[in-house]
């Protein structure tokens, strides 16, 4: 079942029933920023007209979807989404992951924790690509060779949003041997113990964004004090039945 929070479809499914069916195709992980940006970035917004799984990240997103009358089955933020991943096929030999993305170094030691809680080699190559890598079209093709190279089946892109949507899409048909792509943010620096996940009490009062917000002011309180704000509006305006696709409305 798909839960419509502003001009985005998002799968309502539990964790457990995801893991089991997700073998393949690209999945998007929205949380506020995301439908914000999905207001006014039409590349953004086609880009996410691709993707086959698109899953609630942001308990305040779920907390939205409360609001409309329309709850999801459960949210699932990115960063428990890959560590369910890889625990559940712990045991699969089939799968073998390639992890793009965070600072110079950070992947490769997100590599070697995840190998290290699995007993075996399941992320076959970890690579942090150079900042500003996307516009650099010799690196993103060198960056393709790489993972083709690898031989892995699941690729795990971490460089943040809308980058790392609009990179996968851009790239995705030129990854042959990939089958399943997770756009996950900062999930890799989870991995690699960079950046500390909120303490389970500020996950269970839904204030995750304000732990992150302590641990990095000037990387985000921008974007959580001031460009996300209009989803509250927007998501008022959906609940009066007010609200306009941006870009629908343009046709």
């Amino acid at each position: 079942m798909d839960i419509k929070i502003l001009n985005t479809d998002i799968k309502s499914i539990k964790l457990n029933d995801l893991l089991k069916d997700l073998k393949q195709g690209v999945v998007f992980t929205p949380n506020v920023d995301h439908l914000v940006k999905l207001q006014k970035d039409k590349e953004f917004y086609d880009c996410y007209a691709k993707a086959d799984w698109i899953i609630c990240d942001s308990k305040i997103v779920g907390v939205a979807g409360k609001i409309l009358g329309t709850p999801f089955a459960e949210v699932i933020p990115g960063s428990s989404l890959l560590p369910a991943f890889y625990n559940f096929h712990k045991d699969n030999e089939e799968i073998k992951i390639f992890l793009l993305g965070a600072a110079e170094g950070v992947a490769k030691k997100a590599m070697q924790n995840i190998n290290s809680k699995v007993g075996r080699l399941m992320v076959v190559e970890a690579h942090s690509p150079s900042f500003g890598f996307e516009k650099n079209e010799i690196e993103c093709e060198k960056i393709v060779h790489m993972i083709k190279q690898s031989g892995a089946n699941v690729l795990v892109v971490g460089v943040g949003a809308p980058k790392q949507e609009k990179w996968i899409i851009k790239y995705k048909n030129m990854l042959s041997g990939v089958d399943l792509i997770l756009a996950l943010g900062a999930t890799i620096d989870f991995e690699a113990g960079n950046i500390k996940r909120a303490p389970r009490i500020f996950q269970v009062l839904y204030l995750e964004w304000l732990f992150r917000l302590f641990k990095e002011p000037k990387r985000l309180w921008k974007r959580y004090l001031v460009d996300d704000l209009p989803f509250v509006l927007f998501i008022l305006k959906q609940k009066f039945k007010s609200y306009k696709d941006p870009f629908k409305s343009k046709l």
